[in-house]
């Protein structure tokens, strides 16, 4: 694998060595051993979308590894002012050892890592996510310690952290169930192909607008914001659209008394989650928040060393 655009990159077997170099590196990282897998080796962040969690969570991974980041804002690079992206990617090859890039067109990053010679990692576009999907599932692994067989259900919005976690449940073998409303339901071609890969790992994918339904019986509730990046203008038509598909106790007591909430983050608690609900108990938000370092760190060694 040279580079991590979608799930659909990754084997089964490559999301599990994804996921124990990610355990290795977590635990010696808690136990103050130091590596420099990726000594003097560069990345080049290049962000056309604002980000917390993305921008520290790499540039951190990058100089925990032995590396360093470079932060390459599209407004500020040559990209931003009518370069091609077929130029940038040829002569970031020349300067860094890998690309990360978060961005609007999922298009613009296959573009960027057809005409590059180094590894490129997708930090997240419009329609996929992968490094927060895989970061989930470990999450999920960490908690539950397995995946297959277990049930996860998200609620909200079917966008780009949908189709990641579709595909990456599917390869895995793990059940997902989905509620959305209908006019916000995950892409057509994404279920299909999730629905492909998932039989043969006997993934069980449902699409439903009963949020009661989907979280019945589940091991893992997940939500994301109502209205993500560049969804600015359609706030109060999707906070409509939304109103009743929000994570609470009531959704919460249907599933298994022992269910863990995820959320990508940033939340907005009131909208698509309660504050009871992720800063109780069963939240594990911010293990996630904080596997994204893990994960990534994992991610960026597979492709870069």
């Amino acid at each position: 694998m040279k580079d991590l655009l979608t799930i659909k990159d990754l084997s089964l077997e490559g999301i599990k060595q994804i996921f124990d170099l990610s355990a290795k590196l977590k635990k010696e990282k808690q136990e103050g051993i130091e590596h420099k897998i990726l000594l003097n080796k560069t990345l080049g962040m290049i962000f056309a979308k604002s980000s917390t969690r993305t921008r520290v969570s790499f540039e951190v991974g990058i100089y925990q590894l032995g590396g360093q980041g470079i932060f390459l804002s599209s407004n500020d690079i040559q990209l931003g002012r009518g370069e091609t992206i077929e130029d940038t990617a040829k002569v970031l090859s020349r300067y860094v050892d890998g690309i990360m890039i978060r961005t609007f067109a999922h298009s613009d990053v296959e573009e960027l890592a057809k005409y590059a010679d180094i590894p490129v990692i997708n930090g997240l576009t419009d329609s996929y996510h992968p490094c927060q999907a895989l970061t989930d599932l470990f999450t999920i692994k960490e908690n539950k310690g397995e995946l297959k067989g277990l049930k996860m259900t998200y609620i909200g919005d079917g966008n780009n952290m949908v189709n990641s976690l579709l595909l990456a449940a599917a390869k895995v073998g793990l059940d997902i169930s989905i509620a959305s409303p209908q006019a916000y339901k995950p892409q057509e071609d994404v279920v299909s192909v999730a629905k492909e890969i998932a039989q043969s790992t006997e993934s069980k994918i449902e699409i439903t607008n009963d949020i009661l339904t989907a979280a019945k019986d589940a091991d893992v509730l997940y939500t994301d914001v109502w209205a993500s990046m560049g969804d600015e203008d359609e706030i109060e038509e999707r906070q409509a659209a939304f109103a009743s598909y929000q994570v609470n106790s009531e959704v919460m007591s249907v599933a298994k008394k022992d269910a863990i909430f995820l959320h990508c983050l940033p939340a907005h608690r009131g909208e698509e989650v309660t504050a009871e609900v992720i800063d109780g108990d069963q939240s594990i938000v911010f293990d996630q928040a904080e596997n994204r370092l893990h994960v990534q760190k994992a991610i960026m060694a597979t492709l870069m060393e």
